[in-house]
């Protein structure tokens, strides 16, 4: 067996076991209601684990909390806040992600909004609880670099974490689980639906430019195979032929599946607040939507699991001058504003 496939298996375990069952328990009464959870108009259908941790009042005000812990890192620098910043739609603005001692990250930091409709999470989608998220940056070399039980250890007498606890979940204390599920319950109250295209949308008084409308009448016929739903991405993973990261621990989706029909797949990201979350591409290949556009119009790396649509248009989307500038402002009208307030 590969130490890469050995590794795998016994991180996957302590995943699991860090996040027992046993202590799943959300205290949800008067002193704790649950939050009323809003769901856009066409928005896909929630994920199956929100059902089991609805946010509740102070479930989410401790996930904040702790989203913002830089006690989180082995020296207290980086917390998740550090790389997901809300004035940019929780992404970094940096090609990469810069970890703990200015490590380097394999990836690109991507933007969280709208995760309770998500179906898998990280690049790769080797994540499908996103209770089982947190625990992945906190043991990266290259990201915090530290452990669930030190994390405990840092903020176990803290007066302040000992009360949110109490009131998020009852007696029991502070434990792993607890701490995946409020940042959970936190992180699922990030929706994103209120940008000039939701509002277009709804009828509330305004319009696209005629460009913006030009753009999303290009971006239906160009984009949309990959970018759609209400989402703006169909959460497929597609090889699309973008430059490749040199770093040989990369494989994309084949890092999860290890099938060949899965190598330097990624998962489609979202466009939604595309105009706050540059650079773009699973290691920030490219600094703007324009280089983007202007990639798929010269012609993508040839592969032998290249998207379908690509191969069957000459490895390219052929696209005008006109047309990438009418894109570029329709996705702007995927902008939130009220969402980077957070």
């Amino acid at each position: 067996m590969q130490m890469k496939t050995v590794i795998g298996i016994l991180f996957t375990l302590l995943i699991i076991l860090s996040c027992s069952k046993e202590d799943s328990f959300v205290l949800d009464n008067d002193s704790n209601p649950e939050i009323p959870f809003f769901i856009p108009t066409d928005f896909p259908a929630l994920n199956t684990t929100v059902k089991d941790n609805r946010p509740t009042k102070y479930g989410v005000e401790l996930g904040e909390k702790l989203f913002n812990e830089k006690r989180f890192s082995g020296n207290n620098t980086i917390s998740c806040a550090s790389c997901h910043n809300p004035s940019l739609a929780f992404s970094d603005g940096k090609m990469q992600a810069i970890g703990i001692e200015g490590r380097v990250g394999l990836r690109n930091t991507p933007p969280l909004q709208n995760l309770a409709f998500m179906k898998f999470y990280n690049w790769d989608g080797n994540i499908l609880e996103l209770e089982k998220q947190p625990l992945v940056p906190i043991i990266t070399h290259e990201e915090m670099n530290s452990s669930i039980l030190e994390v405990i250890r840092k903020i176990g007498d803290d007066s302040d974490y000992k009360d949110l606890f109490q009131k998020a979940f009852g007696e029991g204390g502070i434990t792993p689980d607890r701490i995946y599920r409020s940042i959970a319950q936190y992180e699922y109250t990030l929706i994103s639906a209120n940008s000039k295209y939701d509002r277009v949308k709804r009828n509330e008084g305004e319009r696209f430019t005629a460009e913006e409308e030009r753009g999303y009448t290009t971006f239906k016929t160009k984009c949309a195979s990959c970018h759609g739903t209400e989402l703006f991405t169909d959460q497929s993973f597609r090889n699309v032929g973008f430059p490749m990261n040199p770093n040989p621990e990369e494989a994309g989706r084949g890092r999860v599946t290890g099938r060949q029909a899965d190598q330097m797949a990624f998962r489609v990201p979202s466009l939604r607040n595309a105009a706050y979350t540059a650079p773009y591409g699973s290691f920030g290949q490219f600094p703007t939507l324009r280089s983007v556009l202007d990639y798929f119009d010269k012609g993508v790396l040839d592969a032998e699991n290249l998207d379908s649509i690509l191969k069957e248009n000459g490895n390219r989307i052929p696209l005008t001058e006109q047309e990438k500038l009418a894109i570029i402002a329709f996705i702007g009208t995927l902008s939130d504003p009220t969402f980077i307030g957070k």
